[in-house]
């Protein structure tokens, strides 16, 4: 068997501009860094969600920069193809450009190829800091876990006509100002293809529909060790699985073969 070549942006961009489903999925340790990049997966997230499903916080907010750099060396131990994606925590750079440069600095030292962090409107100015100074980002917008509260909840994003506007809108500055990716969370099906279809760059849905670039879950979720109520769009691929690694190994499959998600059962 062949040996799988190292996922790079341009590989990644090349998978965009072909359809290429793009198969994400989280990971935080070596171990599991290296089962995704057996199974195929084509980009980890170290996501902040360690601080739900490592840590027991009630959420991602109390993830610090050093939680994150510590996680992000870890799965770079255990990974070796993957295109590997490091969060931008929570306070670690909305104080100026310059923390976010040094925030992100630390992350690509620890092994992150690209840094992600949430938010549009004035996170666009901050992206293109950080990209002209040679690091890739990764966007994130509708819902964003690190703005829980001010978002009045656990809430699907762009369900009116402005708010889908508003979404469109940041998401092309995000793209404008240097993003070379953009993730898109608990997002109407409707408006993530638009955004998607309106964008050079790859989108990567979770609880957004089929008509991204590719998806992404949380690893603890789909392999149905997370406890209590899971979001809609988490499917549990354990389910008539035989091992771990064959439960990563559908995900991948299900994903480039546009089978999931299914927007009659993981849409909204």
């Amino acid at each position: 068997m062949n040996e799988r070549k190292p996922v790079t942006l341009t590989r990644l961009r090349e998978m965009h501009a072909r359809g290429e489903k793009i198969a994400m999925l989280t990971a935080y340790d070596a171990s599991f860094g290296r089962l995704c990049d057996e199974a195929g997966v084509d980009t980890i997230l170290v996501g902040d969600s360690l601080g739900n499903v490592i840590q027991g916080q009630p959420g991602t907010m109390p993830v610090s920069l050093e939680d994150m750099a510590y996680h992000v060396a870890a799965v770079a131990r255990g990974n070796r193809n993957c295109w590997l994606i490091g969060d931008l925590p929570f306070g670690s750079y909305q104080e100026s450009h310059e923390q976010a440069v040094r925030s992100s600095v630390k992350l690509v030292q620890a092994g992150a190829q690209m840094v992600k962090l949430e938010g549009g409107g004035w996170t666009a100015d901050t992206v293109r800091f950080i990209v002209e100074r040679g690091i890739p980002v990764c966007a994130h917008i509708g819902f964003t876990p690190q703005t829980v509260h001010a978002l009045g909840g656990y809430r699907v994003q762009g369900r009116e006509g402005e708010a889908a506007e508003t979404m469109l809108r940041h998401a092309t500055e995000l793209a404008d100002a240097g993003a070379a990716m953009l993730v898109m969370e608990m997002v109407p099906s409707t408006v993530a293809e638009r955004v998607t279809k309106a964008l050079p760059i790859p989108t990567i849905g979770i609880g957004a529909g089929p008509g991204t670039s590719g998806q992404v879950l949380v690893l603890h979720d789909m392999l149905n060790v997370t406890r209590g109520r899971l979001p809609k769009f988490v499917r549990n691929f354990m389910e008539g699985a035989p091992s771990i690694a064959a439960a990563l190994r559908s995900y991948v499959e299900e994903v480039k073969a546009g089978r999931f998600p299914d927007p009659a059962l993981h849409g909204y």
